[in-house]
Formats: C-alpha cells, sequence, structure tokens
C-alpha cells in the first residue's frame, strides 16, 4: 500500500493504539507530512520529465515531505488515481480535467472531487505519420493502422475528437491501437503503424528520437484546420499555434491544435499544503526549466487562469499575494 490510503491506515492504527493506552493526544493527521506521489505519463514524455523534477524540488524545500513521480498512462489515469486517494498530485490535460469537474466524457455522471494548483505549459497536439503513405490531411487516415495513445490518456480523448471532426470514426474507420509512447515509437519504427497522435509539451523526448532516427521517413500532419469543429463542440479549452520546425528540424511550421496542461489535487488536500505546493512551482521554477524547458512557460498570471477548472482554495491565496 503507498500514498495517502497508507498514511490513513497509520493514522487509524495510531489513534487506535493511543486510546487504548488512555493517551490523551490524538495520533497523527493523515497530511501531517510524509509522502507524496505525483502522477504523470509515459516515460518519455515531458509529463514525466518534469514530474521528477517537481517531486525534487518538493523533497528537497519543504520540510517533513518526500516526494516521488510515478508513471503512467497519463490524464485520466491520472484524475482517477488522484481521486481515489492513490496520488497526491496529478498532471492533467486541461480538456480531460475539464470533463472530470463536470462528469462527463471519461467521467461521464461522476463529477471527480479535484481542483487545480496552476495552468502550466501547453501541449502541441502531434499527429506524425509515414512519408511513404502520402497522406496529406487527417481525413486520409480512413483504414490505415493508428495509434492514439495510451488507454485513459489525454491523447487517446483528443485523437478521437480530432478523428470524429474530421469525419471517420476513431473505433471503425481507422485500425486503432491505444499504446503508450514508447512503444507507438517501436512500432513507428517498425512499420507496423502508419499514424500516430501524442499530445506533449516541445520537444517531447520520444518524438524528438523518432524523427531523428530517420530524416525524412516521418512528416508532421497539419491539423489546425479542424478547430472550427472542435471549438462548437468544446469551447475555448483547444486553440491553434505553429508547432516550429526547429522543434524537430522539419522542413515547415505544423499547424496544429494545442490544449493547457494543469496540475491538479484533491479537493481534501489542506489549503496550506496546497499554498506550499503551488509556491514552490515558483520559487524553483529555474530549477525545473534545467529538467524541461517548458517549465519557463508558465507565470503567476496565467497559472491562475484555470477556468473551467476551479483553483484550490489554497492555490488561490497564493494568487492572491500579487
Amino acid at each position: 500500500m503507498t500514498g495517502r490510503p497508507a498514511r490513513l491506515l497509520a493514522a487509524l492504527l495510531a489513534t487506535v493504539l493511543a486510546a487504548g493506552c488512555g493517551a490523551a493526544e490524538p495520533g497523527p493527521q493523515p497530511w501531517h507530512g510524509g509522502r507524496i506521489f505525483l502522477a504523470t505519463g509515459n516515460t518519455t514524455g515531458v509529463y514525466y520529465q518534469l514530474g521528477g523534477g517537481y517531486a525534487d524540488v518538493i523533497t528537497r524545500h519543504l520540510p517533513g515531505y518526500e516526494a516521488r513521480a510515478e508513471p503512467t498512462g497519463a490524464s485520466v489515469e491520472n484524475i482517477n488515481r488522484l481521486a481515489s486517494g492513490d496520488m497526491e498530485i496529478a498532471f492533467s490535460l486541461a480538456d480531460t480535467a475539464a470533463d472530470a469537474v463536470v462528469g462527463r466524457g471519461a467521467f461521464a455522471g461522476q463529477p471527480q472531487p479535484v481542483r487545480a494548483l496552476a495552468r502550466v505549459y501547453s501541449n502541441y497536439t502531434h499527429v506524425i505519420v509515414r512519408a511513404d503513405a502520402k497522406i496529406t490531411k487527417l481525413s486520409e487516415l480512413r483504414g490505415k493502422r493508428v495509434s492514439t495513445g495510451s488507454p485513459k490518456s489525454g491523447t487517446d480523448i483528443i485523437a478521437g475528437r480530432l478523428l470524429t471532426a474530421a469525419g471517420l470514426d476513431p473505433d471503425r474507420d481507422v485500425r486503432r491501437a491505444t499504446l503508450s509512447l514508447p512503444e507507438t515509437v517501436k512500432r513507428m519504427r517498425a512499420g507496423t503503424l502508419d499514424a500516430m497522435f501524442f499530445s506533449g509539451g516541445l520537444p517531447t523526448p520520444g518524438i524528438a528520437d523518432l524523427i531523428s532516427s530517420a530524416p525524412g521517413t516521418y512528416a508532421l500532419l497539419p491539423i489546425a484546420d479542424l478547430m472550427e469543429p472542435l471549438a462548437t463542440r468544446y469551447g475555448s479549452v483547444y486553440t491553434t499555434a505553429e508547432l516550429p520546425k526547429d522543434v524537430y528540424k522539419t522542413k515547415l511550421d505544423t499547424p496544429t491544435v494545442t490544449v493547457a496542461n494543469v496540475i491538479l489535487v484533491n479537493t481534501d488536500m489542506p489549503d496550506q499544503l496546497a499554498y506550499d505546493l503551488t509556491r514552490l512551482l515558483f520559487e524553483y521554477q529555474a530549477d525545473l526549466v534545467t529538467v524541461h524547458p517548458e517549465a519557463g512557460n508558465y507565470t503567476q498570471q496565467s497559472a491562475s487562469g484555470t477556468d473551467p477548472i476551479p483553483l484550490h482554495p489554497g492555490a488561490a491565496r497564493f494568487y492572491q499575494r500579487r
């Protein structure tokens, strides 16, 4: 047993033992020090890198706590584990987190008890195809072998929505595989996939390795033309941006769809702990930038803009100090 459940059990046992000995002092509270587990993502993605850096900052600069980053399938899994008490902090795409708050999509009818500490960098949707497949637009993926990302990941959700916006049924019109980024890259190299989706920061290490391993073999597909049907259905949670050509040494910038990332905690986290965890994101931001440059892409003003995901009261108190 790990994470907060273990601490809850320890607190309960301590309370029982204290009562049996006639002690007047209460047992330790479950949030008073101990381990903090961070739900991140695939091991070759930015979540995992930044999560490891954040865990190190927490361990070094928050007395009484030791933090550890855990690899996961990303957004949906992260929120489920956060809500269950298995994790204390979770990275998530903002669209998935927005679904969780109101109980729709993967969380249909079951709103999740999550709140935001911060909005951080934006994820760029990478749609990569084999150049020899001559695919120029998303609708041409019909009948192709496509990885839409890890099960229960934000990438899988975005991929499904984009395929639908392109007029394709994600489960019938493509030969869909839900694979982790490392497995997806492996199969792209082997030629057993025609295309892949991944939503990540720039650069995403696994994608950089894939493209640089065989220059000219892979191409990034422009998808910004699908923004209108996405916005009509899902509102302002999605935006568009150019994926710069110098990131992966491609010939041209690639117009794509972006979505913000948020750092989440459970609603029952004490206000002071949420305040301190938010504070560390800014006091030691320079340390996080050395882990991955995307850590430089948030400010106190931008980080507080988590709508429609409510800020945790402790995080809100931190931003009100400005």
